[in-house]
């Protein structure tokens, strides 16, 4: 019996997920198995996707509908209402259940990659429903962080704010970019910090992926930092999107 996954989002040509399930479906075995890319222009569209692919088993949520998918789920897991987004749905039985992989995943690579010494203070650029996933995982680690946001009152700080507190970036010596600037194929945008303030003693993760190095990256490894992109968090992820739609 055919059985469909997929991912949904605004923009969603520029995601490995298709080739990383398509990959292991036929590893595995599993000719009826299918991952599909599913663009939606509002989340709206969710529902007539569901009623034309009856054969939906799961879904992979990205930007921007991992808060607006909320208000369509059945049952929401206790972790994912906690961080209020959500980036994998169960469906089963006509019934529609929202977990949270992204917090766990960023979590489990920043552990292995990020020396969490004392005195670690995290700056963290965006607000959305990755940055709230990012968010719960420096909870869980202890480490203190403030947030960034292009718009008054989502954040902690704006991008202005930056500029008139250059401590604000030199002082924390975790960076992590939770938003699309610098994603494909938009890849000549970038989040307006100023890269001086960067230095060799600080570790910059961005979630994007694709490219493997954004502008972001870059600026930051020609400063001396130490870079990692969001590959490994996604392949994490997706294992664990994987054992929740098989549960």
């Amino acid at each position: 019996m055919e059985k469909k996954f997929g991912l949904i989002g605004s923009t969603v040509s520029h995601s490995f997920s298709k080739a990383y399930f398509d990959e292991k479906f036929f590893r595995d075995g599993l000719r009826d198995y299918h991952y599909d890319l599913y663009p939606l222009s509002s989340i709206e569209e969710l529902k007539k996707l569901l009623d034309e692919n009856p054969e939906l088993c799961g879904l992979n949520v990205t930007i921007p509908y991992k808060e607006q998918v909320l208000k369509f789920l059945h049952e929401v897991d206790g972790d994912a209402q906690k961080i209020g987004a959500v980036n994998v749905i169960r469906i089963r039985d006509g019934k529609l259940w929202g977990f949270n992989t992204d917090s766990d995943a960023f979590l489990e690579t920043l552990k292995k990659w990020f020396p969490n010494k004392k005195g670690s203070r995290a700056l963290i650029l965006g607000t959305g429903g990755s940055s709230k996933a990012v968010q719960e995982a420096l909870v869980k680690l202890n480490i203190p962080f403030e947030t960034v946001s292009r718009e008054k009152g989502k954040g902690v700080y704006t991008y202005e704010d930056l500029e008139k507190n250059p401590k604000l970036v030199s002082g924390a010596n975790l960076i992590i970019n939770t938003t699309p600037l610098g994603m494909s194929p938009d890849t000549s945008s970038i989040v307006p910090i100023d890269y001086e303030l960067i230095g060799k003693k600080q570790y910059i993760y961005d979630l994007i992926y694709n490219p493997a190095r954004t502008l972001f990256l870059q600026k930051a490894e020609m400063r001396g930092a130490t870079i990692k992109n969001g590959l490994e968090m996604l392949h994490v992820q997706a294992e664990k999107a994987w054992a929740i739609w098989n549960n």
